[in-house]
């Protein structure tokens, strides 16, 4: 009996040693659970704009790369709202891992301003945070920066018309608008004119005490009739007020959603709507859980854009062996896209439940 304890307590022994050295050679990734967030950092509190240096450099903000205590895919966002809001419903710019930090020059700075309906008679402050995250339709591992505060009074350099029709019920309230990014009298944009009826007008506020309609021959008039459009779809549209001439032609790109998460399916696309104030394309839509989605270029696969398989990041997506793109719940999603680089290989976007 002795000798079988002995046994017992030496095998005994060897085996709390042979787990202590398992424990001790076990290497163990664990999340933070209280990561230091990544700090924001604001080239200036107080921007200077004024008309005089419109390609001057009016503020950048740098951040430090966000850790969660391990080696992970950190997505980011730059977010800016009016102070006070809570950031309920923020303006976000998609960073990339490689570059946080963002410029504007005087005129970029001040459009941004202008498309959050700051006045311009009086100086405004607007809060701005990066929002870091590991999934961009998910709300865990959410980490937000230090919180800058920027003053400044926009100047009203960029000038709108609107363009009321039968598209959109003919209301100038809601109207899609036309952008003059230098206040020159020349408006430009993007309409998607929908439906069967295809006839508009111009009005210069969002509401019909002035509105322009066709004076044959391309030109415009207060006293003409109904503008009809080429047909259904994006046309880009020019509206010169110092001629009173109008131009409508096919938007060169455009851009929609398609998948099994949109009610269209992989049939048929969902197209955006380019935002002639902020210059990206956005989209409001029901998402489901069950399926994903995709954007194409002009209704086409030749070039369509989704999650990188490699070098993955939330804000970023390209066009190129691609990945589909998930939705984290079902749910209404606001969409933002925009191409970047001089080949549009790439773009930053942002998908966010209401």
């Amino acid at each position: 009996m002795k000798t079988l304890i002995t046994k017992f307590l030496a095998l005994s022994c060897l085996a709390v040693t042979v787990l202590a050295a398992c424990k001790k050679d076990e290497t163990r990734v664990v999340a933070n659970s209280n990561p230091t967030a990544s700090t924001l950092t604001l080239s200036t509190t107080a921007p200077t704009l004024n008309k005089a240096t419109l390609t001057a450099n009016a503020i950048t903000i740098t951040a430090t790369p966000q850790s969660y205590g391990y080696n992970a895919a950190v997505n980011y966002t730059l977010q800016l709202a009016v102070k006070g809001t809570n950031f309920a419903k923020p303006v976000e710019i998609g960073l990339t891992a490689s570059a946080l930090s963002k410029s504007w020059t005087v005129q970029d700075f001040n459009n941004l301003l202008l498309s959050m309906n700051l006045p311009f008679t009086s100086a405004s402050q607007v809060e701005v945070r990066l929002k870091s995250f590991l999934s961009p339709t998910s709300t865990t591992g959410i980490v937000y920066s230090n919180v800058g505060t920027i003053t400044a009074t926009p100047f009203p350099l960029v000038a709108y018309v609107y363009v009321p029709g039968a598209y959109q019920g003919w209301n100038p309230a809601t109207a899609d608008s036309l952008q003059s990014a230098t206040g020159n009298g020349v408006y430009t944009g993007i309409i998607n004119y929908t439906g069967t009826d295809f006839h508009f007008k111009i009005t210069p506020a969002k509401k019909w005490d002035v509105a322009y309609g066709d004076a044959g021959g391309g030109k415009i008039s207060t006293s003409g009739g109904d503008i009809l459009a080429p047909g259904a779809g994006l046309y880009q549209v020019t509206v010169d007020l110092n001629a009173n001439t109008i131009t409508m032609v096919k938007a060169a790109a455009y851009y929609s959603v398609i998948g099994d998460a949109t009610a269209g399916g992989w049939g048929n696309d969902t197209d955006m709507k380019f935002n002639n104030g902020t210059q990206i394309w956005e989209i409001t839509i029901p998402l489901v859980s069950t399926g994903q989605f995709k954007v194409r270029k002009n209704h086409d696969w030749t070039i369509s854009y989704g999650i990188p398989k490699t070098g993955a990041n939330g804000s970023t997506l390209a066009s190129s062996d691609d990945d589909n793109i998930p939705v984290a719940a079902n749910g209404t999603y606001k969409f933002t896209f925009a191409p970047i680089g001089t080949d549009n290989a790439k773009a930053t976007y942002t998908l966010v439940k209401q």
